[in-house]
């Protein structure tokens, strides 16, 4: 790992000192627009929204959170989910981002692993919460689920309701301007059955916002759609700190939606949007308008049946939530290639390995591993896990990604593979290895191994293939299975076809199980 010293190019400032700057001087021009699906948009200049960010630090405050402490912010695409981002890194706490989709027994982990000391939920998630993080202080309830009108049984009351933790701006702590302290831990599916927190610091989300704002070329008359996540780095980072740093516009919407996509976008003059190719996919099933003010979207691989069908230039990208923005990059003003992600970006020192670890040439593929400065251009951490940390990275200092990349003549780069054990399902690293443990904790498993099936809408989705202890039960283990999948994991990690063996085929006839072989099955029989 790097652990040479350095002077951070964010000295006295954070996140909350960023805000305010930018208050001061974009006052009065908009930074956030939420367009639910259902209802009027409503928008919030950049000093209206520190203002309210600061009357959210100070409630916090009154409640009892400390810098420091931790607190889950388990929600939908929303205006709350950033005021609690902001609100918390304004006292130095540290909001810990769940996927929305999670089940019960992940965010008991999430939320037993991170000490966390309170929640911040929306109404159709706040039974979950309740049931699965017992231990916590309070948990503060939104007054609606994300884009719908909330049901009177669903009302949160009294202190519950989030609007109560509002307090006196005037109040609010000032920031710290320790760009070194965490500001968010976010966990991420890896080759093992746990996920990983991984610690971001004040520069960390810094950095991530004044890169991704240079490769975009974002400026503050650019108005960025939001669909994706907000919990995940790409609309965290590559959009919302993106535009926050640039003084541009977000508008934020639900979630994705092709029917939705179009209306919002152009309602609200959006210029730029980072998608998936999930969601290009879905898109061409919608008609495009015969006017648009897009000039960019950010997707993961460049495709010119993309951009001849919306009349959009991609910018290719490569990233990873320990890597904060983009390790590798497009630009439409240089010559691109279908299935490529970019180029090296200039901020990083990037090296392509082949199995005998010297370079890859052009034309050939390894394994990609990136260097940067830990807490800065890389997060700082795995959460209480200093053993992981180090094996993240190799002797010389380089990040061990896990991906695998071709290296082109032209200088481009492109996806080729996963070296570590990972699904990638719609868009969502998923850890086969999470989904085996929870099934193997059915009465009547055997053995489990998952691996990918190919899937023409998001790009793989998990198959586990099982060896019974009983063949004759397998109809009663299915069941037993689906249930406990459906209790421990959340929804896109479930398996969406359970297959039973007599017996798993091995690696070289070693007790090893070849996955490469299930992979092969697959392929033969698709649907079976």
């Amino acid at each position: 790992m790097d652990g040479e010293p350095h002077v951070s190019p964010y000295g006295g400032l954070d996140l909350a000192r960023l805000l305010l700057q930018r208050a001061k001087t974009h006052g009065k021009r908009r930074l956030l627009t939420w367009a639910p699906f259902e209802g009027a948009a409503k928008s919030w200049t950049y000093a209206g929204f520190a203002d309210d960010v600061a009357r959210l630090a100070h409630g916090l405050v009154r409640r009892g959170i400390r810098p420091g402490d931790r607190v889950m912010i388990h929600l939908e695409n929303a205006p709350e989910y950033l005021f609690a981002w902001h609100g918390l890194a304004r006292i130095g706490a540290v909001a810990v981002a769940t996927n929305a989709r999670a089940g019960g027994e992940e965010l008991a982990w999430f939320a037993d692993h991170a000490a966390v000391r309170a929640a911040i939920t929306q109404p159709a998630l706040s039974a979950r919460v309740r049931e699965s993080c017992p231990g916590l202080d309070w948990i503060a309830v939104t007054a609606r689920d994300a884009g719908a009108a909330p049901r009177d049984a669903d009302r949160p009351s009294g202190d519950d309701r989030f609007e109560a933790l509002f307090g006196d701006a005037s109040k609010a702590p000032a920031p710290a301007g320790d760009g070194g302290r965490p500001v968010a831990i976010h966990y991420t599916s890896g080759s093992t059955a746990r996920p990983k927190g991984v610690v971001w610091t004040h520069d960390n989300v810094l950095w991530g916002g004044q890169v991704s704002a240079g490769h975009e070329r974002l400026t503050e008359a650019d108005r960025h759609l939001v669909t994706l996540p907000l919990f995940h780095v790409i609309s965290g980072i590559y959009a919302v700190m993106a535009s926050l740093w640039a003084g541009a516009e977000v508008v934020l919407q639900p979630r994705f939606s092709a029917s939705g996509f179009w209306p919002a976008a152009v309602r609200h003059r959006c210029t730029w949007a980072a998608l998936v190719p999930f969601c290009t996919k879905a898109l061409r099933r919608e008609p495009v308008p015969e006017r648009h003010w897009f000039r960019n979207w950010g997707h993961a691989i460049l495709d010119s049946s993309v951009e001849d069908r919306f009349g959009v230039s991609l910018l290719g990208w490569w990233g990873m939530t320990e890597i904060i923005t983009h390790g590798i990059v497009g630009d439409p003003s240089l010559p691109g290639r279908d299935g490529a992600i970019g180029r090296p970006a200039p901020e990083y020192r990037l090296a392509v390995l082949r199995d005998d670890g010297r370079p890859a040439e052009p034309g050939e593929t390894g394994e990609l591993r990136i260097r940067g400065t830990p807490g800065l251009s890389l997060f700082r951490e795995y959460l209480d896990d200093p053993e992981a940390t180090a094996r993240s990275f190799d002797d010389r200092g380089y990040f061990i990604t896990g991906d695998l990349v071709t290296v082109h003549e032209d200088g481009l780069l492109s996806f080729a593979d996963r070296a570590k054990d990972m699904l990638k399902v719609g868009g969502e690293n998923v850890s086969p290895a999470e989904i085996e443990r929870a099934i193997l904790q059915v009465d009547g498993v055997r053995e489990v191994a998952v691996v990918g099936r190919p899937d023409p809408m998001r790009g793989e989705v998990p198959v586990a293939f099982v060896v019974p202890a009983d063949a004759g039960r397998t109809s009663v283990l299915s069941s037993a299975i689906d249930q406990r999948c459906r209790a421990a994991l959340a929804d896109f990690k479930r398996p969406r076809d359970i297959r039973f063996l007599d017996d798993m085929p091995r690696a070289g006839g070693v007790a090893k199980i070849s996955k490469p072989e299930l992979r092969r099955r697959i392929e033969a029989a698709p649907d079976a």
